[in-house]
């Protein structure tokens, strides 16, 4: 069962309230550096300037990680075992243009977030990944959860692997949309599973799976 929702902020700019959701700013299909320089410029890294991510950059952000793609709207941008699609997006933000500090939701299908904890985390958040203290650092960290009950029901146990596949599909493209858009990045995957869901207050039927901890770089420019 779902936890109750709180209130949403009143008064953010830039964003669209749709029913409980903020809408989000529209992805843009093209970027200044082609799959190939974006391939191979990324890179792992763990260090992150004070300075915040704009909500355009969070929406290009979500739309990469498993926004709708493609004719009929039903299509998503990585690929999923049966089009059965068990993850579910959330992102911690501590610093962010236009979004105050909590825990957000993503509305695949409005392009929108859901408030869904409200207050800065990240400190707890580091040490629910075994104190990895650049996390705290990193003014979003996208988290990829599964509800494995959605792939399960058809594929039993082997759906768990199904899962894995695609949260790694989910996680490349995070890492390099984070990459043709100038910032840094580094996938997480050591940490307390059941401390990051009470940290982040997720449902009992939504566990983590991967972390992106994202920020812009200390010394790293946004392409031109």
């Amino acid at each position: 069962m779902r936890q109750e929702k709180k209130p949403l902020p009143q008064g953010i700019p830039l964003i669209k309230v749709v029913e409980r959701k903020l809408k989000l700013p529209k992805p843009s299909p093209r970027g200044s550096l082609s799959l190939e320089e974006a391939i191979e410029k990324r890179r792992s890294e763990r260090e992150f300037s004070p300075q915040s991510l704009s909500l355009r950059e969070i929406s290009q952000i979500l739309w990469a990680a498993q926004g709708v793609s493609g004719a009929g709207g039903f299509g998503r941008t990585c690929p999923s075992a049966g089009a059965l699609y068990p993850l579910e997006i959330y992102v911690e933000v501590r610093k962010t243009e236009g979004l105050e500090p909590g825990v957000y939701n993503y509305d695949v299908f409005q392009h929108a977030l859901e408030l869904t904890s409200r207050g800065d985390c990240s400190q707890e958040l580091a040490d629910a990944c075994l104190s990895q203290l650049f996390i705290a650092e990193a003014p979003v960290v996208f988290l990829i959860a599964a509800e494995y009950g959605r792939v399960t029901w058809k594929y039993g146990e082997r759906g768990l692997r199904y899962v894995y596949l695609e949260a790694g599909h989910c996680c490349q493209n995070i890492c390099l949309q984070v990459t043709a858009l100038g910032l840094s990045a580094v996938p997480v995957g050591a940490f307390w599973d059941r401390q990051v869901q009470r940290v982040l207050a997720l449902p009992q039927d939504v566990e983590p799976v991967y972390l992106v901890p994202v920020g812009r770089s200390p010394i790293r420019r946004r392409p031109e």
